[in-house]
């Protein structure tokens, strides 16, 4: 059950970001999937550049299961970790063609079981993709969940279960959104913009943040 602060930082953040959808680029699940894998420990900007130039030439599960993962990994070296993606995406896609006839499956343990993928992956595909209830953690959420005092916890899967507590369940795919755009935006994670923050005034972190920063300066 939200708390009355709570339900307001929500209400501000559905106000303020009212079109967040992904950066990602993609016009199918599949290509949703092989973006998001792509997207550990990369920027949506640079994933976007090595899809435009991979879509057109390997437009579905068929085409990836083809590939050579050496192959592979020349066109996607651009992004972080680009070997195992590459031993990921293929294996991926083999799966999808022996098991799901070619098709990205709308369950999460079948999603979760495919090389590569976690549940944080699986709950970008079953949200964005299937439209599915379903917050997906990544850093970004993880780090503006608790300073908002939506949630706490230690690993993804904790903030993710306070989350659902709070947020109501119909609002679960674009809460994830607008977390990642404030934290994107504003609330990022060595600078956060808490003096022109409009959340400043209910968030529990940002007042003690500005405290902090202020002392610091005195006393420098």
């Amino acid at each position: 059950m939200a708390t009355r602060r709570q339900r307001e930082v929500l209400r501000r953040l559905a106000l303020l970001y009212p079109d967040a959808k992904t950066a990602l680029r993609w016009s199918n699940p599949f290509e949703l999937l092989v973006a998001t894998v792509l997207s550990a420990q990369s920027t949506d900007r640079r994933v976007n550049e090595v899809t435009a130039r991979l879509f057109p030439k390997y437009p579905d599960a068929a085409a990836f299961a083809a590939l050579d993962p050496a192959k592979l990994a020349e066109e996607i070296r651009d992004v972080g970790l680009f070997r195992t993606k590459a031993r990921h995406l293929v294996e991926l896609a083999r799966r999808l063609v022996d098991e799901h006839g070619g098709s990205v499956p709308a369950d999460r343990a079948a999603l979760e079981s495919l090389p590569g993928v976690g549940r944080k992956t699986a709950n970008v595909v079953l949200a964005n993709a299937f439209g599915e209830p379903a917050i997906a953690v990544d850093t970004h959420v993880f780090r503006v969940a608790q300073r908002l005092g939506l949630a706490r916890g230690r690993t993804p899967e904790a903030v993710e279960r306070g989350l659902m507590r709070v947020v109501p369940r119909r609002d679960w795919a674009a809460a994830h959104h607008w977390l990642i755009h404030h934290g994107r935006r504003v609330c990022h994670a060595r600078r956060p913009e808490c003096a022109t923050c409009p959340l400043l005034d209910c968030c529990p972190t940002g007042p003690r943040l500005l405290a902090a920063g202020t002392a610091a300066r005195r006393d420098a």
